[in-house]
């Protein structure tokens, strides 16, 4: 199972000080130096969501990271002319369609594509001419299985926020959840990956699920790098996803 680091809270910290300064000379942390320091740690990839607000990564950052980074970028992007004419110009190896509303902290729930099938079939016929490899960003449910395979991505990324933020008496419900979308998505061909609240701590129960291939994790990486670098972060996320079977 592969580990896409989500390296976007580096940029909020950057900007809390200096959205207003972006050419200084001091602006710091850099998501550039956090890719190269997730790839040290043992990262498989990179993700980055340019948000139409722009509230944390910048379009340069997206340039940068694509051009010097030496791991596969994922893009997350919400399914707008906007972000689709970056995209096309960035060439990310990945791109990821998740929702996006202004009002959002960050991503809460996943891409209804069953209720915008047309309009995200368009986008990911767009991508995938530009050798683009498209994932959808949905919450375990069958439907929006089903019509992800009717867009014709590569992969979809299954929703684990309800997962992760369940009590002990209804996580395993939520478990059997990501299960049955897993062996519905992988029977249908299409690569499953997992991501959102996922931690050091919730981890291995997804191992219960079958047929993972990646799982992309952020805030709690670089929650924990405030504590032990970067690197090292990486390095113990690896570690704590090496149970996950064959």
């Amino acid at each position: 199972m592969l580990l896409g680091v989500n390296i976007d809270h580096v940029a909020t910290l950057r900007e809390a000080r200096y959205s207003l300064l972006p050419e200084s000379s001091n602006a710091e942390p850099s998501p550039m130096e956090a890719a190269i320091d997730a790839k040290e740690g043992g990262a498989d990839s990179i993700t980055i969501h340019v948000r139409g607000d722009r509230r944390h990564m910048q379009d340069r950052d997206a340039f940068e990271i694509a051009a010097n980074c030496p791991l596969p970028l994922n893009l997350e992007m919400g399914v707008t002319d906007e972000m689709l004419e970056l995209a096309l110009k960035v060439k990310p190896e990945f791109v990821c369609l998740v929702p996006e509303t202004r009002e959002e902290v960050t991503t809460e729930g996943g891409l209804d594509v069953r209720g915008r099938l047309d309009e995200v079939l368009a986008c990911v016929k767009a991508l995938q001419e530009a050798s683009i490899k498209v994932s959808l960003f949905i919450d375990p449910d069958l439907p929006q299985i089903e019509a992800s395979a009717k867009t014709g991505a590569e992969m979809v990324e299954l929703h684990t926020g309800c997962f992760a933020n369940a009590g002990d008496d209804v996580v395993g419900l939520e478990v059997s959840r990501l299960i049955e979308a897993s062996k519905t998505a992988h029977a249908a061909g299409i690569q499953v990956n997992a991501g959102h609240g996922i931690n050091y701590a919730n981890v291995a129960r997804l191992f219960e699920v079958p047929h993972l291939a990646e799982l992309n994790i952020g805030h709690t990486i670089v929650s924990r790098a405030m504590r032990v670098g970067f690197r090292n972060a990486v390095s113990e996320m690896k570690e704590a996803m090496s149970g996950y079977p064959d």
